[in-house]
Order: C-alpha cells, then sequence, then structure tokens
C-alpha cells in the first residue's frame, strides 16, 4: 500500500501548484535573479577589442573557449563582467571542504555549529578572492600577450582584475540569496543557466554544419542519440542506491516497551556527486586557459602544455580520468559520506547492521562497501566525462560539449524537482492541518446533544 507521502505526490497537480503562493514567489525570485545573472554575461569588461576577441574565440570554439563557454554561460566569449563565472568559488568550497576533513582546527571549528558555519563560509569567501584575484590577473596578462586589448598596461590589468573579481563576488551573492529565498542551490543553477543558455547556439551550428556536408548524417544522429542515452544512463546512476539493512532491538521508555523496527541506510553509487568532475575540469582549464589566451607568447613551457593537455589528446583524457577518480575517492571519504561518523550516529541509535559489531567494525564494513561501491560510481563518472571527449575528437564535432555538462544538467534538474515537490508537500500537509484545526473548533463549538428521559 502506498503511504501517504505518496498518495499526496500522486495527486499533485497545475491547481495544487497555484495554491502554493510560497512555493510561487520563491520560483519567481529565481527566475528573476537569474535573469540578472544573464543580463550581466552581456556587459564586458573594459578596454577589450570586441572584433579580435570575436575572431579569436571562433578559432577556439571547439576547444579551450567551448569549454570556458560552457561554465561561464558564454561571458567569456563576450569577455563580459561574469568572464570568471562562479568556478572560483566552487574550487575555493572544494578545497575548503577537503582541508575540514584533514585539518583538526577546522574540524573542531564545523563541530561548533551555527557559528562554525560562518567562520567556515568566511574563509571560503576569502579563498574565493584569492583564486578570482589569481586567475583575473592571469586572464589580464594572457589577454594582452594574444593582442584583444586595445591599451595595455598596468591601467588595464587593474581595471580587469577589480570587475572579474567584482563580477564573481557578485555572483556567488546571487547564489546565495537564490539559495536562501528561491528554490534550489543558487550556485548549481547558476552553472546550469549558462550551460543551457548555450545549447540552442551549438544546436544551430551543429545542424548547420550537417546541411554544408561538413558533418554526415550519420555523426549527426549517432551523437543525438549518444546525448540520450547518456543522459538515461546519468538519471539511472544517479537514483541508484546500494541499502544496507539497520535493525533496531526492543527497548524501554519508562513504563512503555517498544519492539525493535528495522530500516535502510541507503549509500548512492555516487555519494559525490558532480563534485570531483567539476573540480578535475577547474584543474585542467586554468593552465590551458593560460597557454591559450597567450597566443602562443607564453614560451615552451605553457606552449608543450597546451599540445600534451589540451582538449582530446591522450595525456589530457588520462589526466582527467586519472583526477575524477582520486576526488571521488578522496571527496566520499573526507566530505560525502565519512564511515565513522555514520557508524557513530548509529551507535547512538542504538541501531546495528546484523552479524556486525556496532563501533569500530561497523566502521570498517562500511569502508568496505563503500570502496566496493566506488569502483562503479568513479568508473560511471569517469565513462561519462570522456566518452563525449573522445567522440568529438574523432568525428570533429564544431562545438563543445561534454559529460561534466551533461552530469550537472540533469543532477541539478532532478534536485530541483525535488526541493519542488518538497515545498508543495509541506503546503498539503499545511492545508491538512488546518482543516483538522478548523474541524476541530466546529465540533467544539457545538452544543452537547441531549438524550431523551428515560421513564
Amino acid at each position: 500500500m502506498a503511504s501517504a507521502a505518496e498518495q499526496m505526490a500522486a495527486n499533485m497537480s497545475w491547481g495544487a501548484f497555484g495554491k502554493a503562493t510560497e512555493l510561487r514567489s520563491r520560483i519567481l525570485f529565481t527566475l528573476g535573479l537569474l535573469c540578472v545573472y544573464r543580463l550581466g554575461t552581456y556587459i564586458p569588461v573594459p578596454g577589450i577589442d570586441g572584433n579580435e576577441l570575436r575572431n579569436f574565440m571562433e578559432q577556439a570554439a571547439t576547444g579551450i573557449g567551448g569549454i570556458l563557454n560552457m561554465f561561464t554561460g558564454g561571458a567569456i566569449s563576450r569577455m563580459g563582467i561574469f568572464a570568471l563565472g562562479i568556478m572560483p568559488y566552487i574550487s575555493a568550497s572544494i578545497i575548503v571542504q577537503l582541508l575540514t576533513a584533514m585539518v583538526p582546527q577546522l574540524e573542531q571549528l564545523k563541530k561548533e555549529g551555527e557559528q562554525g558555519r560562518k567562520k567556515i563560509n568566511q574563509y571560503t569567501r576569502y579563498g574565493t578572492v584569492f583564486l578570482a584575484t589569481f586567475q583575473a590577473y592571469g586572464l589580464a596578462v594572457s589577454l594582452e600577450a594574444g593582442g584583444l586589448v586595445t591599451d595595455p598596461g598596468w591601467f588595464f590589468r587593474a581595471a580587469c582584475v577589480i570587475t572579474l573579481v567584482g563580477g564573481t563576488m557578485f555572483l556567488m551573492w546571487l547564489g546565495e540569496q537564490i539559495t536562501q529565498r528561491g528554490i534550489g542551490n543558487g550556485i548549481s543553477l547558476i552553472i546550469f543557466v549558462g550551460i543551457i543558455a548555450e545549447v540552442p547556439a551549438a544546436l544551430a551550428q551543429f545542424f548547420a554544419s550537417g546541411r554544408s556536408g561538413a558533418i554526415s548524417p550519420a555523426v549527426i544522429v549517432g551523437v543525438i542519440v549518444m546525448v540520450v542515452a547518456v543522459i538515461a544512463f546519468v538519471v539511472f546512476m544517479e537514483r541508484s542506491l546500494r541499502k544496507i539493512h539497520i535493525q533496531y532491538p526492543r527497548r524501554q521508555v519508562g513504563m512503555k516497551v517498544y519492539d525493535g523496527g528495522s530500516s535502510h541506510l541507503p549509500i548512492k553509487v555516487n555519494p559525490a556527486g558532480v563534485i570531483p568532475a567539476i573540480f578535475a575540469s577547474s584543474l585542467l582549464l586554468l593552465p590551458t586557459t593560460l597557454a591559450t589566451f597567450s597566443g602562443g607568447q607564453s614560451g615552451p613551457v605553457m606552449s608543450t602544455i597546451l599540445a600534451y593537455f589540451g582538449p582530446g589528446q591522450p595525456l589530457y583524457l588520462l589526466f582527467f580520468g586519472g583526477m575524477i577518480v582520486f576526488f571521488t575517492y578522496f571527496y566520499t571519504a573526507n566530505v560525502a559520506f565519512k564511515s565513522e561518523d555514520v557508524a557513530e550516529n548509529l551507535k547512538n541509535q542504538n541501531g546495528f547492521i546484523p552479524g556486525i559489531r556496532p563501533g569500530k567494525r561497523t566502521e570498517e564494513y562500511l569502508d568496505y562497501v563503500v570502496a566496493r561501491i566506488l569502483v562503479l560510481g568513479s568508473g560511471y563518472l569517469a565513462a561519462v566525462c570522456l566518452l563525449p571527449e573522445i567522440i568529438r575528437a574523432q568525428f570533429a564535432v564544431p562545438f563543445y560539449f561534454g559529460g561534466t555538462s551533461v552530469l550537472i544538467v540533469v543532477s541539478v534538474t532532478m534536485d530541483t524537482i525535488q526541493q519542488v515537490q518538497s515545498h508543495m508537500l509541506a503546503h498539503q500537509y499545511e492545508g491538512l492541518i488546518e482543516k483538522s484545526q478548523l474541524r476541530g473548533k466546529k465540533r467544539s463549538g457545538k452544543k452537547p446533544v441531549r438524550g431523551g428521559s428515560r421513564r
């Protein structure tokens, strides 16, 4: 028999959505801030030669330029104020999370509750400013070396750094506002909108290449089928769980004795989500971005990096896949699923895995299970990220598309839909509670009915 929550979810309709005024206001607030983000991608950084930049990005559209456009929503091709995108904040947050798991002082700070969380968020913002400043200065120097600046010099570098760092910090603020007052995760939605915004232009270019004969119809059909298959595969894997049976013994509270129960501990096949793919991509983007924008004038070191670690190159694919596998294990063990904390929580709740002793034995068993699951999870992430890269390089697809973008789009869509359903369920529960309270008041307001007198 379906549970009450499942029955309520099945009864959801547009009428119920229209009555959820708080959810509607959250969605409108989110859409408004995302429109602000999209408008900001069209405001250019001062001092950029638009014609030279346009010609350069047309040549680099299938390589590093396409990758940067994917993460910045096209801002890098127009060199807008959001050209760095939200990636410095994501990199800083991941680094702080990893340091929190490894540094005892930060781990203790995390356990201090709200004050500790605010302090960690402050460190993340400091890290964002540092990374954004470093990337903005490197980008400004590379733009000058590539001849894409009308008036090169220290004034342009300072203006470029201030503008790009300010744009990144404003995007960080937008993401936090969406998370708090809107619907969904704000940072993820900003990346999601940037990817979706570039899809129509990429599809138009793709089909135009097919009409001109540059790409055969078989390749077009094969790419479309592959994208649909990858999306279905990602949805299946993201919903896949490994359930571990948990048993609770009979317990006595006061004079009452409660029977023992059982539940399941769900472990996702991919507990780390898209974080390993995003972090690996951000690490690979930095040197290739500087080498590309330098116009081949950055010296033999950068030229070698671009030659061997450019998109589609064997070393790039090998390094990309290796980093995804490493970060999947590392992030899961230190942040996403800490077996020590899970085992301690089960012990405090008097729960245990049948046949496994609570405490250290439970922690070792969870480590064993998670390590085996991550063989499949990390392989799935690496395959989804590398397969489009290989196909794009082999068949010369004239635009960039990658598994990382597919992972982000699918994951963010699923998370946002789940949050919308949660808000609608909460609204329906509130309606049921109000109806029950009104019925209780009506019943209490009735006059007592007197029975007839007996003879």
